[in-house]
């Protein structure tokens, strides 16, 4: 197929407008609020606070990377688009103080824009009468550039506003300012002798030069100088004179040479202030004034895109729900960020990850310890969503697929754009690691044994679903144009024009190849050895990285599987994930015009979906199995009912008259097995290993799992066939539970959690986890059918 030159010059200039749109934002998710760029090695920022009204615990108060033992009350973004700026919102109850950062973007210039923050603080509730906190915001440059301090150095602290300038081959010129804020910022009071040599009414600035490596420990940087200054201090006044907490814990004003620049501020009660980044080649600077205007821009472009694009469905199309809904995909978009560095990879290829002997986990266990072939590689660059920002700050394969999901109904563009990034990261063999721990600030949430990647381990490839999704809408002619957006041409230009998104497929199509075939070598089963009857002897696979007690490569670590591992073993879930990538890299070879690899790719579809019954269906137990070989080297089935047991069904590989159906449904719909008020068991109560050890896959409740389960039973409901009704009734009471659970633990805690408990339906294990728990706002948003649903007790 050949493609005109309209289309060339739509994916050119929406590649222009599209970089600059998204050049900028609070992009180190890991922190409450950082901005950085999409560029490695450049400006970089962050901000930080504590309350410091008395000596004990100060060090502890100190908020700058998102952390789970801190005491919020939750916090997170409200509204948030990744072209526009949103609000946030960080409800810190252990320094009695509600955070909000309103960040906007304000395009204009050669160099991605302008932007600005407007950071505000208000004592909660139940805070002291008088509240003292402290502000820091910071800036650094990394790698080669220049930013400096423009202001007079003062001993005293700077009065007004604190104007840094920069620069960088990328960025140009540029100005940073730190605003004074309005009138009604109050400094704490106090007569000791140290306010009269560093008033609190100005700002403190510090200058630090910095190795470009160790600027994202800008926390622990400015805590060596903050001791420092203390101990000058009681050296000073001595112990029985010290200075009051909030003038002792600041830094000291020394404005000079440096690449990390601190401004810090002690207010008394609440305050603002303005931060604002002007690009020199925009028309003109960033005000306070610009970023109120952009403010209101930024909501109200929210409100209607939401209300145009996402607007929940009954039951859930009452008020109640839209802050939950809006937060939920916010948060989604607002733990994006961009990563680089290098990575931790072991290229040894030693024999024994082949995994092909019995006893092969004892084997792979030795050749990790042996480190002759780890090495470092890169340094890459990731755009990523990220699970969830204080326990995953970084990329995962498998979540990312999920994660795209709700965003790609939101913006394809953006969308496409992360899913470009994953794919630039792939090796030439095909392999792209399934945690992507890129530099050593990303290192630094990882236990170590944890770092290594290794390039024979694999990952669900959900991706392609985002493939299948952008296939869906351009059939559908689903172009959501909003004619108010000024950027929805470039949000949409892959949807509005079709071949700018056949141009996409074919471009990234020779990577999708290579990671389709190396999936097929390194994760293949053997049928043959062992005598198995199936329509084709080479559709059969098993994921390498096995443990006796977890399969961490599958996504669902501690899921029962075969006893004793067995390099014989076939997996349920793996050849359901390759028959839907196969389907999914038909679809892609047809829309491009690859005809004959079409056929091949069907070929191998059809036999996937026979082998799917041949090898895992087992009549006795009425499901699928995984399947292992007896001490009889005899191939037999291991059946554990649950979230593996109904992968076929997941991902979309039974028609709707499917045989198989109706066990499967019966299965879900079960109290005693699947069924809880809160959404669907990953395992079955019946199963002996129902909740036992560490109980991670082994009967919470995951939304990533159940939202698969919801969009094949709206498939089926909205299709003829035999078991229309049923799955219309389960599919109506699955969404509601499902909704209401995540609905009702993020009124009562503040977040949103990485699972829920199938008894009582809590949020448990890690908190703020805005990944794939937010494929909620894609369940809101599908309809709701009638047809009757399950009441409480009646199964």
């Amino acid at each position: 197929m050949v493609f005109g030159d309209s289309a060339q010059e739509v994916l050119a200039q929406n590649a222009k407008l599209s970089n600059e749109s998204l050049l900028w934002g609070p992009y180190r998710p890991n922190l409450y609020f950082g901005v950085r760029p999409r560029i490695p090695k450049s400006l970089t920022t962050g901000l930080l606070w504590a309350k410091v009204d008395g000596f004990q615990g100060v060090q502890n108060n100190f908020r700058h990377t998102c952390e789970q033992n801190e005491g919020m009350a939750g916090y997170g973004w409200d509204e948030y688009d990744v072209r526009n700026g949103g609000r946030q919102t960080i409800h810190d109850a252990g320094n009695f103080i509600d955070i909000t950062t309103d960040f906007v973007k304000v395009p204009g210039g050669m160099h991605g824009g302008s932007w600005g923050v407007r950071v505000k603080g208000t004592p909660r509730e139940d805070a002291p009468q008088n509240l003292i906190s402290t502000v820091m915001f910071y800036a650094g440059m990394e790698g080669l550039g220049s930013l400096a301090v423009k202001n007079e150095p003062d001993d005293l602290g700077i009065q007004g506003d604190v104007v840094m300038e920069g620069n960088s081959n990328e960025l140009g010129d540029f100005v940073l300012e730190v605003k004074e804020g309005p009138a009604s910022n109050a400094a704490p009071p106090g007569r000791h002798p140290s306010l009269k040599e560093k008033p609190l009414d100005r700002s403190i600035v510090s200058s630090f030069p910095v190795q470009e490596e160790n600027i994202w420990q800008a926390k622990v940087l400015i805590f060596t100088k903050l001791k420092t200054e203390i101990d000058a201090l009681v050296s000073k006044y001595g112990e029985d004179n010290a200075p009051p907490p909030w003038s002792t814990f600041t830094l000291p004003n020394d404005i000079g040479p440096g690449n990390l620049h601190v401004v810090q501020r002690v207010f008394l009660g609440a305050f603002e202030f303005d931060v604002t980044y002007s690009s020199s080649s925009a028309e003109k600077p960033v005000i306070s004034e610009t970023i109120s205007e952009a403010i209101e821009k930024a909501t109200a472009s929210f409100e209607n895109r939401f209300k145009k694009l996402l607007a929940p469905q009954a039951p859930f199309d009452t008020p109640k729900y839209q802050p939950f809904a809006k937060s939920m995909l916010s948060n989604l978009v607002g733990g994006i960020g961009y990563f680089y560095g290098d990575a931790i990879v072991d290229r040894s290829y030693a024999p024994e990850y082949d995994e092909e002997n019995e006893g092969f986990w004892e084997e792979t266990a030795q050749a990790r310890q042996r480190t002759g072939g780890v090495r470092l590689e890169g340094p890459a660059e990731l755009f990523t969503s990220v699970p969830s920002r204080p326990f995953f700050p970084r990329g995962f394969l498998w979540d990312e697929g999920f994660h795209l999901l709700p965003i790609a109904d939101w913006d394809m563009d953006l969308t496409l754009e992360i899913v470009r990034s994953w794919f630039n990261l792939m090796d030439g063999d095909g392999w792209i690691g399934r945690e992507q721990i890129l530099g050593a600030e990303a290192r630094s949430k990882v236990p170590q044994e944890f770092q290594i990647q290794y390039p024979h381990y694999a990952n669900p490839p959900t991706l392609f679903l985002i493939f299948e999704s952008l296939m869906d809408k351009i059939k559908a002619k689903d172009t959501a144009i909003l004619s108010d957006d000024p950027l929805e041409a470039t949000r949409s230009a892959h949807l509005r024009n079709p071949d700018a998104a056949v141009n996409y497929l074919r471009d990234l199509y020779p990577l999708l190849k290579r990671h389709y075939f190396w999936f097929r070598k390194t994760q293949w089963g053997d049928i043959k050895s062992y005598d198995r009857d199936a329509f084709s002897t080479k559709e059969g696979y098993r994921w390498r990285g096995r443990t006796v007690k977890h399969i961490l490569t599958s996504g669902v670590d501690d899921y029962p599987r075969p006893q004793p591992p067995h390099p014989g073993e076939l997996h349920t879930d793996l050849i359901s994930w390759m028959g839907m990538m196969t389907r999914s890299m038909r679809r892609i070879a047809e829309t491009i015009g690859e005809s004959d690899d079409a056929r091949e790719y069907a070929n191998y579809e059809t036999a996937i979906v026979k082998n799917i019954d041949d090898l895992h269906w087992n009549k006795k137990e009425n499901t699928y199995c995984d399947a292992t070989i007896d001490d009889y080297e005899e191939n037999v089935h291991v059946c554990h009912k649950g979230y593996v047991s109904i992968f076929p069904f997941l991902t979309g590989l039974l028609p709707p008259d499917s045989p198989r159906l109706k066990a499967i449904l019966d299965l879900i719909s079960d109290p005693n097995e699947l069924w809880s008020d809160y959404g669907i068991r990953s395992l079955s109560q019946k199963d002996e290993f129902y909740g036992t050890e560490e109980n991670y896959w082994r009967s919470p409740i995951w939304m990533n799992m159940n939202y698969m389960a919801v969009k094949s039973l709206l498939d089926i409901a909205t299709h003829a066939g035999p078991y229309k009704a049923q799955a219309t009734k389960i599919y109506n009471s699955l969404r509601k539970n499902l909704v209401e659970t995540v609905f009702q633990q993020w009124k009562e805690t503040g977040f949103a959690w990485e699972q829920y408990n199938p008894e009582d339906g809590h949020g448990q294990r890690t908190q703020h986890f805005t990944g794939w728990t937010s494929l909620v706002v894609k369940m809101m948003t599908m309809p709701d059918l009638g047809g009757g649903s399950i009441e409480h007790g009646e199964l």
